[in-house]
Order: structure tokens, then C-alpha cells, then sequence
């Protein structure tokens, strides 16, 4: 195996319009970015992943695209897009940027071509198809509510959006379409900047005939995803953008791929493979999806040990020496790792965020930290629908309230505060000061009321903060082979307390021990025998006994 550079990194994801602001409008912005390099740089990361910055309508948050050559004018210009990536490269950060193209926005010229008739240079950009018996040509239901079609009068025919009706579908089946999407990578790629995440991209091939997708027992619409994820020339687009487009450069990829197996995943990213290097996989995030599957993820139950230990241990098994994992606990997708997995419970939050961190840093593969996650930022808990600004999030209250009466309002409520994206999006806790140091206006969404506790000025000179303890958690793993490289042993999968796994690699190995709970308890892996014990979040070793949210990292050498 050829070790890559993107192997033994880690990345840091910004969600810009909540980093920081430098001009007092309310909105982070690239300037601020830039501003904050040296902290990213100091927590010791050395990619960030941007999410949208391109020009959009914003329906949904920068993830619709009206221009993908522009930059929205909210978070500056090209001039300061160039200035903060040349300041990051000088920094010894690369920027890895978020390529959407399953869809764009129904502003972007492309759509606004395609709906005017079905024999303009743009008509087949897009999926077009003919109403049937008077309504939508199938019965497939949105990622994001409500069905997947929409009426253009112009042209007598329906398009298809996965998403919003703001994101209609690229049809990928068009070679133009396909060299659109190779233009706009290298003119990034030309730029320098150091790769791609590229949202849904497992979504692009859609099935022959577009058939109708099975019905969960009353529910009004059908579950699209089995048929949409990993479409039948998924490979074949793929191959063709390495082809074209990523061997050409020294880049780093990363493909998001919701519905995706591992076998799938060494498919798109096998070590010999010539397409992606790593997937978004969302099977260890999806876990405590209702027992109702008319309400999908929305939940408010925690996430069973047994099965997190199951599901993340499976991928860890099945891509070794095969395919590259990406691993991740939260994004601007998912509610904070802290409330979700472990507890923000402020007796043993600090505990809890550390115990997450050593438990995936020291898996296989490559790290994400999601801004704030390095602080131990939690759920924000909101009470009220007003308090929301999530596009999917309130569609969801709309439609299992008020259309499908399937939960009272107060049950939908506590399913938002637990699982809602908007908990990832409050604006970044820099300091106790007004706003958190995040701007000098008025934030463009409200903070996390617990920002005077939780800040990065209170925790970067802190050596007993977890963001000291990510630091650490960095350090070892860029001075570690058998971290980065080390194949995966699951240790008493039926363990609902514990989280325990080993790590081999040329005759070392490393002993990782989690305990997911705020009871203390007794574990005997052998730990007595250990050369030396790494990292662990008491300062203190009390050998088998696990104290509350305790991990412990052990080194066993040959």
C-alpha cells in the first residue's frame, strides 16, 4: 500500500456563515476565516473542509448553487477567497471544498434555460418527464418532505428534485453535463485548492425508468433512497471525473453517500480503485432512527452502545487494506457529538467530549472535527418552532404535525432540540464577550446560550480543556503508525458500558478502552502489561476500574 498524504491528516470542517464575521453584518465570512488560520493551525489540523461559499439563493443554506465560479457576496469576494487560501497554504493548512452537483440551484442560468422549453441548448441538464394520468411520474418522496417533482407549466412536464424545489437534479446522463462539472473542478483545482467533499455524490445515477418506490404503511409517499443511492453508472461517472479531472492533481476526496454499505464504499474508494479516496458513510449517525418509519430520523431516543460498537466496528473490519474510512461524530448535518453520543451534562460534559474524541481518533482512517466539537459545543435545546431556521427541519415539523398528524407538537419539539442540523449551526463560541466574539452585529441565527461557559479563549491556554486534549489526540496520531495504519479488533461487541477495541501493526498494538457511561465500572483487557499508556482523560490511571466517561489509550510494544 502506497501511504498518502490524506491518510495520516486531519481535517477540520468550517461552516462559514457560523465561524466568524469580520464586517459586523451578522454573517461569518471568509475574512473572519482568515483571521482564525493560526487557531486551526495551533489545534493542530491540517485541512479544512469548507462548506458552501458559492453564490446561492441560500434555501438551503449554500447547498443550492446559482453560480458555482462566484462567490456569495454575504462572505466576500474571490479576492478574499484567494487571500485566505494563500494565507492557509502559507499556514500549512489545505482547503478542501464542498462540491454540490446532484443538483444546482433553480436560479443557476442552466435551470433558468431548461425550464423555458424542451428544445433550447440546456433542455436535457436537467430530469424532465411527462405528467402521468394528470400528476407526477412517480411516487418517490423528498429528502427534504413532500414528493420530488415539481410542475413547470412552460414545458408541460415535471422536474425532479431529491431536495427542495429550489435543487432540481443535474442529469448526469448528459456528457455536456458531465464536462459543466469537470470545468468547475479544475477551475478550483487551477486555483490550488487541495480537494473536494462532494455532497451526495452517490445520488448522481438514477435509475432506469425511475420506478415507484416502496410505501411505508400509511405514509403518503415512497422512500427513494434505496433506489437513487448507488445508481447503476455511479461507477462509471466516477471513474470518468478521476479520469478527467482528480489524476491530474494531488487532491483529497471525499464522497457523502447516505444509503452506502461497506462494500459499496470499496467499490468508490478501494486503495487500487481510480475514483474517490474515502466515503461519508451514515449508518453509525442513523442509528436511532424512530420505530415509526413514516418519521425517518426523527427521534429523540440515544444511540444503543451495542449497536454504535456494531455498526462502526463493521467498517472498520470490511475496508481494512481494502478502501479508506472518513471518520466523523457531527457535522453541519448532525446534532453536537457531546448530547448525542455521550452527555452535556455539565458534571461530566468535559469527560464526555474527550472519551468521544479518543474513541474515533484512534480508529482507522481519517479524522473530522466539526467546528466547536474541539470546545465540547453541545445541543443548543430550543423549545419553540420560531426558534429554527432549518429548511429541513421545519418541513418536518410541518409535515408530521400539521399534514400527517403523526406526533403532537410537543414530541416533534423534542425531536428538533435532539437531532435538528440547526444545533450544529449556532455561531462559533470564541470568547464570553457579547456574541461569543463571533461578531460585532447582529448573528445571522441566535448562539448557544451557554457560550460564557463554553468559549475557546477560556480552553486554548487551558492544558486541561478539550481543546488540549484534541491536540494531543492530533499529535499522536501524525507521530503514529500503528494509529494511522493499524488493522481493527473489536473487543466484548455485546458490551453496552464499554467501548473497547485493539489495533495491530507490525508487532505493536494499542488497546482503547471507552467507558460510555456515568457509573464507574470494572475492565481487565490486560491494560497491567501495557509499555506505556498514551493519552487518557483522568489524570490518573486506576488501572481496571473506569470512572465515569473515562477512556485510556494503552501502547502494548513487541
Amino acid at each position: 500500500m502506497t501511504k498518502k498524504w490524506w491518510q495520516n491528516a486531519v481535517v477540520y470542517q468550517v461552516y462559514p456563515r457560523s465561524y466568524q464575521d469580520s464586517n459586523g453584518d451578522g454573517v461569518g465570512d471568509l475574512a473572519g476565516l482568515t483571521q482564525r488560520l493560526p487557531y486551526i493551525k495551533r489545534l493542530g489540523a491540517d485541512v479544512i473542509w469548507l462548506n458552501p461559499i458559492y453564490q446561492s439563493p441560500d434555501k438551503d443554506n449554500g447547498y443550492d448553487i446559482s453560480d458555482y465560479q462566484a462567490i456569495q457576496p454575504v462572505y466576500g469576494s474571490m479576492a478574499d477567497f484567494d487571500q485566505m487560501l494563500a494565507t492557509a497554504h502559507q499556514t500549512g493548512l489545505k482547503i478542501l471544498m464542498d462540491l454540490v452537483v446532484n443538483h444546482t440551484s433553480d436560479q443557476h442560468k442552466w435551470f433558468q434555460e431548461s425550464r423555458q422549453s424542451k428544445d433550447n441548448p440546456y433542455a436535457d441538464y436537467y430530469i424532465w418527464r411527462d405528467p402521468v394520468d394528470g400528476h407526477a411520474p412517480n411516487n418517490w418522496g423528498s429528502y427534504f418532505s413532500g414528493g420530488v417533482w415539481t410542475y413547470e407549466p412552460k414545458r408541460g412536464q415535471y422536474y425532479l428534485h431529491l431536495f427542495a424545489p429550489g435543487q432540481p437534479d443535474l442529469n448526469w446522463e448528459n456528457p455536456q453535463v458531465r464536462q459543466e462539472v469537470w470545468n468547475l473542478m479544475r477551475f478550483w483545482l487551477d486555483k490550488g485548492v487541495d480537494g473536494f467533499r462532494m455532497d451526495v455524490i452517490n445520488l448522481i445515477s438514477k435509475p432506469a425508468g425511475l420506478p415507484d418506490a416502496p410505501v411505508a404503511p400509511g405514509a403518503q409517499y415512497g422512500n427513494s433512497e434505496p433506489l437513487v443511492s448507488d445508481g447503476p453508472k455511479l461507477n462509471d461517472y466516477l471513474q470518468e471525473m478521476n479520469r478527467e479531472v482528480l489524476s491530474h492533481y494531488d487532491v483529497m476526496t471525499v464522497g457523502e453517500m447516505p444509503g452506502s454499505t461497506p462494500e459499496d464504499a470499496i467499490q468508490y474508494t478501494g486503495l487500487d480503485a481510480n475514483e474517490l479516496n474515502m466515503v461519508f458513510q451514515f449508518e453509525h449517525v442513523g442509528l436511532s432512527a424512530n420505530p415509526d418509519e413514516r418519521l425517518g430520523k426523527w427521534n429523540d431516543q440515544p444511540v444503543q452502545l451495542t449497536d454504535l460498537k456494531r455498526s462502526l466496528s463493521r467498517w472498520q473490519t470490511a475496508l481494512d487494506g481494502k478502501g479508506w474510512n472518513s471518520l466523523y461524530w457531527n457535522n453541519h448535518d448532525q446534532p453536537r457529538a457531546v448530547s448525542r453520543f455521550a452527555t452535556d451534562d455539565p458534571q461530566y460534559r468535559v469527560r464526555a467530549a474527550k472519551m468521544l474524541g479518543t474513541t474515533l481518533h484512534m480508529l482507522q482512517g481519517t479524522p473530522y472535527v466539526y467546528e466547536g466539537e474541539e470546545l465540547g459545543e453541545t445541543n443548543v435545546h430550543y423549545t419553540k418552532l420560531s426558534d429554527y431556521e432549518d429548511l429541513e427541519s421545519l418541513n418536518a415539523y410541518h409535515q408530521n404535525v400539521e399534514v400527517d398528524h403523526l406526533v403532537d407538537s410537543q414530541t416533534m419539539l423534542k425531536y428538533l432540540a435532539h437531532i435538528s442540523r440547526d444545533n450544529a449551526r449556532t455561531p462559533m463560541q470564541w470568547d464570553a464577550t457579547a456574541n461569543a466574539g463571533f461578531t460585532t452585529g447582529n448573528p445571522w441565527f441566535a448562539l448557544n446560550p451557554n457560550y460564557p461557559q463554553i468559549n475557546a479563549k477560556s480552553q486554548v491556554d487551558d492544558d486541561q480543556s478539550v481543546f488540549n486534549y484534541y491536540r494531543q489526540l492530533i499529535a499522536l496520531r501524525h507521530h503514529s503508525d500503528l494509529i494511522v495504519y493499524g488493522s481493527y479488533q473489536a473487543l466484548d461487541p455485546e458490551d453496552n458500558q464499554v467501548f473497547a477495541y485493539k489495533r495491530h501493526y507490525q508487532g505493536q498494538t494499542l488497546l482503547v478502552i471507552s467507558n460510555f457511561t456515568a457509573e464507574s465500572v470494572t475492565r481487565d483487557y490486560g491494560q497491567a502489561q501495557a509499555s506505556q499508556r498514551l493519552i487518557g482523560n483522568y489524570a490518573d490511571d486506576a488501572g481496571t476500574t473506569l470512572r465515569p466517561y473515562e477512556t485510556k489509550v494503552y501502547q502494548f510494544n513487541a
